[in-house]
């Protein structure tokens, strides 16, 4: 696997802190979330059994593979229709829009010191230029768009699996999150997201009051990890009981 050098930019951190928050609440990533190691880290993981965070996607992808989809999606927005296209031509012509959307992925990526301004510019882009498109029918759009341009560009990211799952997490939280910024429903999604991941759980290493805190899944998939029998349905207290005898 190639790898690139990451580093934070200006969003990398504040982003990754904002999603792993949001992640948590969602069930995909543990509450411990934002102290593992192969969460937090900018370099994305050897092994392909673990899926890539979107913060990680630099180090996999570099800064040629992001450009090349950033610059075939902007393509498709300025050849298609005027009440779309417009919007976008009225800040600049799509060369700009490149500069600036590769700026904003690759900082966010992992990729450094690139987006200017963070995310009072990304905010302040989004209110005062492309508040027309930040709409039920803007977003359909935007997304049917952003989807052909990755089917296109698979040749960019195909060479591991885990890659497009990865940006579709990534669309997806800016998507969801713009959604509820502007008061629009984001029923368009862009495919399969990354997998949640769970934390390994040791019960041989915890307190009986740690295993009492733990969920009802947790206690679950930990004793199921141990090959513990659970085809019969078993209470909470009885779930507890196990891991603290094991």
């Amino acid at each position: 696997m190639t790898h690139y050098s990451p580093s934070a930019g200006y969003m990398t951190e504040t982003i990754q802190r904002s999603y792993i928050a949001y992640a948590i609440t969602q069930n995909t990533l543990p509450a411990q979330a934002h102290r593992m190691p192969q969460i937090i880290s900018l370099v994305a993981a050897e092994d392909r059994s673990k899926p890539i965070q979107f913060w990680q996607l630099f180090s996999v992808m570099g800064q040629k593979r992001i450009l090349r989809i950033v610059h075939d999606f902007y393509r498709r927005v300025y050849e298609d229709e005027a009440w779309f296209r417009d919007v976008f031509a009225r800040v600049g012509d799509a060369a700009h829009h490149v500069r600036t959307q590769s700026a904003m992925w690759i900082d966010v990526m992992g990729g450094g010191f690139h987006y200017h301004g963070a995310e009072f510019r990304l905010n302040f882009h989004h209110q005062h230029n492309a508040f027309q498109l930040m709409t039920k029918e803007g977003a359909a759009r935007w997304t049917k768009l952003m989807i052909e341009t990755l089917q296109a560009c698979d040749a960019q990211i195909n060479y591991d699996p885990r890659i497009r799952p990865s940006i579709n997490t990534f669309l997806q939280y800016f998507m969801s999150k713009y959604a509820a910024e502007f008061g629009f429903q984001a029923s368009h999604l862009f495919g399969p997201t990354n997998p949640a991941v769970r934390r390994k759980i040791n019960f041989m290493n915890m307190t009986d009051t740690a295993i009492e805190a733990l969920s009802d899944a947790d206690l679950k998939e930990g004793l199921l990890a141990r090959g513990v029998d659970l085809s019969s349905s078993e209470e909470r207290q009885a779930l507890i009981k196990k891991a603290q005898s094991l």
